[in-house]
């Protein structure tokens, strides 16, 4: 969770910029073709040696000086564009709604997968110690898609869902993907190192507040107006920080893994992509490690 049930906020929105995507009347972007200046939304953009061109300009043959491979269409950071820009995003909501409904089937589960440093279970005789201490490493990621209560689980899909879209769109799906698994493992690692041993911790909170830091990020890349994504996200922090339940640590974790991750994903050179985006994430895996080790080297 990230929350320590119950009550977990995460919501989110974008910019209100003005013009339109010439392909996607119905979204907003700051982004022209380099070419012939039409407004062209991520999913749309298609790198150039100089900024970003719209598809229609890349089919007629631009003249980017690139290999053919080079002109198909590519997201802000590099990604394949794909032709359902959701598609990540449809599969982690419905990943996180089937365990809720499995755990609602078989309320059992909710010990065996919730995040637990270090705890005594006295059921069923004669108990046993649990924890991610005694080896149970997989509650760092199932407690990422664990959900006790409706509100809790209707905020953070409807904050999935609003920010995962544009994001994923943006950054192309593997990319997403990774972004959203690094910063739920990142929230989860840092509630495991403060929150109290025996403490359960559950929900894709991390996770989600991954994405709200990568939006501020991929606003501020493309010049949108981020005082909206700066007011709501001084309101979510009020919430984590005021709200009974709430497992802070793991909003925390997620907010700065989703920050690094973005700035290495859409602020990287054109011609070291791959290795800066790759490095960024290596870096908060390798972060969540660490401290994921030091923390069970200091319970067992």
């Amino acid at each position: 969770m990230d929350q320590h049930p119950p009550g977990d906020r995460a919501a989110a929105g974008s910019g209100v910029p003005t013009p339109t995507c010439y392909r996607h009347p119905d979204r907003e972007t700051g982004i022209s073709c380099t070419r012939c200046g039409r407004p062209i939304c991520p999913e749309c953009m298609v790198s150039a040696s100089v900024g970003f061109q719209c598809p229609d300009c890349v089919r007629q043959g631009s003249g980017t000086g690139h290999h053919p491979a080079a002109g198909r269409p590519r997201t802000l950071a590099g990604g394949p564009v794909a032709a359902d820009p959701r598609l990540v995003t449809k599969i982690l909501v419905g990943i996180n709604l089937a365990v809720f409904l499995l755990v609602s089937v078989r309320p059992a589960l909710v010990g065996d997968l919730t995040l637990l440093g270090l705890a005594w279970d006295p059921s069923p005789p004669p108990g046993s110690v649990e924890g991610v201490a005694e080896g149970q490493w997989y509650r760092l990621v199932t407690s990422m898609f664990l959900h006790q209560e409706v509100v809790h689980i209707g905020f953070n899909m409807l904050g999935l869902w609003w920010l995962g879209g544009q994001l994923e769109a943006a950054l192309g799906r593997s990319r997403y993907l990774a972004l959203y698994l690094l910063s739920g493992l990142a929230g989860s690692a840092l509630t495991y190192l403060i929150a109290a041993p025996n403490q359960g911790s559950l929900g894709a909170s991390g996770a989600v507040y991954g994405l709200f830091g990568a939006t501020a990020v991929l606003m501020r890349r493309m010049n949108y107006d981020m005082r909206p994504v700066l007011v709501l996200l001084a309101i979510n922090m009020v919430f984590t920080f005021t709200w009974g339940g709430i497992a802070w640590e793991a909003h925390v974790g997620g907010l700065i893994a989703g920050v690094v991750i973005a700035i290495g994903m859409v602020h990287a050179p054109r011609e070291r992509r791959t290795a800066v985006q790759a490095g960024a994430c290596a870096l908060v895996l390798l972060a969540s490690i660490g401290i994921i080790v030091a923390r069970t080297m200091s319970l067992t």
